[in-house]
């Protein structure tokens, strides 16, 4: 017996309990990271989001440029693109005056234009099938845009429509379990389900991370958000370590043959 081996390698991990965990935990970190820098330091949303883009860029090019799954690199771009998202999204819908019902439809329509470029151009927008520099670079452009997504549909369910951030999270973390009865009951698309698990977890983090980080009397915590970005990423740090974190694999991926 021989391989046929493929020398595409997975450079995103198994989607398992492990990801989703850290997932929520670099999507809070986000809020409150981007927050922080635009808010706590007054820098502004523009400037803010500039800055993160910036660093959003510099680790996308370091997670296309490496041959193999690296965990924190990973997770490092994720964080980047929870902290632009939240600074992008907050530009959006309050810098510009287009609420956050018109940034969120915004959003909507570029996220299914990126998976749509994405699918038309590869045939597939399944996370088992990245196997080329291209199609990482729709995965990340698409995941940016979700990122920044869940952050004004997170906003806009706590604050216009007068859930608050408790409520909100509770709402969000409500999608998440259908999503997840639906996968163990139902033969749904994985690649549907996952994208939706994937922007509801945006939004879980975003209203978690504001009723951390917002006044008592807003419905907050009133936590620091330098604190509370400290405490986020020191828990990722951790889940990394401690999570079983490995390379997702690919449909091709080392079939053996007679």
């Amino acid at each position: 017996m021989g391989r046929i081996p493929n020398n595409s390698v997975s450079k995103v991990p198994a989607v398992t309990l492990g990801f989703w965990i850290i997932k929520i935990a670099a999507t809070t970190l986000g809020e409150t990271g981007g927050d922080a820098v635009s808010m706590s330091m007054n820098l502004g949303y523009a400037v803010s989001s500039f800055i993160f883009i910036g660093i959003f860029a510099a680790a996308v090019a370091s997670q296309i440029a490496v041959k193999s799954f690296h965990p924190f690199l990973y997770w490092a771009v994720i964080v980047a693109t929870t902290t632009a998202g939240t600074t992008m999204a907050d530009f959006a819908d309050r810098s510009l005056g287009i609420g956050y019902a018109g940034g969120t439809s915004i959003l909507f329509v570029l996220l299914m234009a990126s998976l749509g470029v994405w699918y038309w151009s590869a045939g597939s927008i399944a996370v088992d099938t990245i196997t080329s520099p291209k199609v990482e670079v729709f995965y990340w452009v698409a995941i940016l845009f979700s990122q920044t997504l869940g952050t004004a549909l997170g906003d806009w369910m706590a604050d216009t429509n007068g859930l608050g951030y408790a409520r909100g999270a509770l709402v969000f973390a409500g999608g998440l379990a259908l999503v997840t009865v639906t996968y163990f009951y139902t033969n749904v698309s994985r690649t549907l389900l996952f994208w939706a698990a994937f922007i509801l977890t945006r939004p879980l983090g975003a209203t978690v991370g504001d009723l951390l980080d917002k006044p008592l009397a807003n419905g907050g915590f009133a936590v620091s958000r330098f604190y509370a970005s400290a405490i986020l990423a020191i828990l990722m740090i951790a889940c990394i370590l401690w999570l079983p974190q490995k390379a997702g694999r690919h449909p091709g991926e080392s079939k053996t043959v007679v």
